[in-house]
């Protein structure tokens, strides 16, 4: 009779298992058949969309690039500046503003709080114009600032980042540091972000995938090739209306992925850490 729970749970975990191996299989095979894709014709994507075997037209690929308006350095770099700037300035300043709802009491919180929760309703096609407009009038079209600068204010961090720092944050930390002389930049950059660093990182994968595969404002605002980002330089893989070298596309595609995979490696460790240490907590 002792081996019957035993044995239902080896059942239960090898279930488990196999159901997770499925969903990661599931997971991972359209980004295989894209890379898979990338090394294929025209003629064979047409024929066969889907194939888990690499081809021979790797290279013929990489050549269709010389008559495009595709660098891949060139948008590598675009593209890691844009992201790159809007994901540390999102991140850090919707986490300090979602300090000061948590951390401080003042009389128009909740309202501040409902304004923004508004604000984040609000489609960013919506303000599309009325952006370009301004940003025209003030000599930033062109330029990297417009992409860059707005991400201070980011409403979705900002709920995210008062909900994490409203269940993890003892306010007796902070009226300790105060008590010690410590001030309110240094209790923030000190105690505080360290707390927050699962969230930070959830965020910054978010913020930085968002960001990188930004097309409309990018498209709207840069018209110098040579600030071109990745998603621009994809879009224009397109041939004339008789061809258009679907190899080429899937290779711009993989090339504009590869960065999102090593940011998402690079911080999946502290969002780990952040399971592991809440699922300890009492």
């Amino acid at each position: 009779m002792r081996h019957e729970p035993i044995a239902g749970r080896a059942i239960t975990r090898t279930i488990k298992y196999i159901v997770c191996i499925f969903l990661a299989i599931l997971s991972i095979m359209p980004f295989w058949i894209m890379i898979m894709n990338a090394t294929r014709g025209t003629y064979e994507i047409q024929q066969s969309a889907i194939s888990l075997l690499p081809s021979t037209y790797l290279k013929s690929n990489f050549q269709v690039f010389e008559g495009k308006a595709f660098n891949p350095l060139v948008g590598f770099m675009n593209s890691f500046i844009i992201a790159g700037g809007a994901t540390i300035l999102g991140v850090y300043f919707s986490s300090l503003t979602a300090y000061a709802l948590v951390a401080y009491q003042w009389r128009l919180r909740q309202p501040f709080f409902t304004f923004i929760m508004a604000v984040l309703m609000i489609p960013a096609q919506v303000s599309g114009i009325g952006f370009y407009q301004f940003m025209y009038r003030i000599g930033w079209t062109n330029s990297y600032f417009p992409l860059i600068l707005p991400a201070i204010a980011a409403p979705a961090v900002v709920f995210f980042m008062r909900q994490y720092l409203a269940g993890a944050l003892s306010i007796d930390i902070v009226n300790s540091a105060r008590i010690d002389g410590a001030g309110e930049f240094y209790t923030f950059n000190r105690i505080v972000l360290p707390i927050m660093k699962p969230a930070m990182a959830t965020q910054a994968i978010f913020s930085f995938v968002g960001s990188w595969n930004n097309l409309f404002m990018p498209m709207i605002l840069l018209t110098d090739k040579s600030k071109y980002t990745m998603p621009i330089m994809v879009s224009l893989l397109r041939g004339d209306i008789y061809r258009t070298e679907y190899g080429a596309v899937y290779l711009g595609l993989t090339l504009t992925v590869l960065p999102l995979f090593i940011v998402y490696f690079a911080l999946s460790k502290y969002i780990i850490a952040g399971v592991a240490l809440g699922s300890m907590k009492e």
